[in-house]
């Protein structure tokens, strides 16, 4: 199983440190890609104290995650500075989303998709609990391919897809599979967050999370 983990926006800024050492972030094929766009966003990174992903990231997913007490093994951060990071991967604070655009980068979807189709796993499970344009950079190909997503629902039946509420709703779907040992199937994803008192629908690849309004 991999459970897949978009950036956070919020992230910590360590005073001092080491740096983050571009060979020994997972993937070292994606290396390249790597120092292209450090080239282009700010050379100075590459000597900027870094902070494990898991440390550094500090949004409202992540809190609500607590990667620090759970097992890594099957998680992969995205990012679009990085491609892919592991949670115990040192890097440092960075501004970049993957909806960005950089002069002679282009689009950082489209730029990171044959680099990540060539490094990422595509077998078995994918929880994938990443936004829009980050799931745009890579797609499993062979991969039972499970996307989550949360909405509110009204005294009338009728839901809304929540925005901000989500992040945390994600982290605490990823926590409670991650400390489950994770599942090979879609099904068994959707059982263990029914024990745990969530309301899940699962079907065609979406796992829609039912939060009342």
């Amino acid at each position: 199983m991999l459970v897949l983990l978009p950036p956070s926006r919020g992230q910590l800024v360590p005073a001092s440190g080491r740096s983050a050492g571009l060979s020994k972030l997972v993937f070292p094929r994606l290396r390249g890609p790597r120092e292209r766009l450090i080239d282009a966003l700010d050379p100075a990174l590459r000597r900027a104290p870094a902070l494990p992903a898991a440390e550094l990231y500090s949004g409202v997913l992540f809190r609500a995650l607590g990667l620090a007490d759970l097992p890594w093994d099957d998680v992969l951060i995205a990012s679009a500075l990085w491609g892919v990071v592991r949670p115990g991967d040192r890097i440092p604070p960075y501004r970049l989303d993957m909806s960005a655009k950089l002069p002679g980068i282009g689009g950082l979807a489209a730029y990171w998709r044959r680099p990540l189709r060539a490094v990422m796993p595509d077998r078995g499970l994918v929880l994938d609990l990443r936004s829009g344009a980050y799931a745009a950079a890579w797609q499993p190909a062979r991969a039972t391919h499970v996307t989550v997503r949360a909405f509110t629902e009204a005294p009338d039946g009728s839901r809304k897809v929540i925005t901000h509420m989500a992040k945390r709703v994600r982290g605490e779907v990823a926590r409670l599979i991650l400390l489950a040992g994770g599942a090979e199937r879609a099904e068994e994803v959707a059982e263990i967050l029914t024990a745990a008192g969530m309301r899940v629908e699962c079907s065609a690849g979406l796992l829609d999370v039912i939060c009342a309004q």
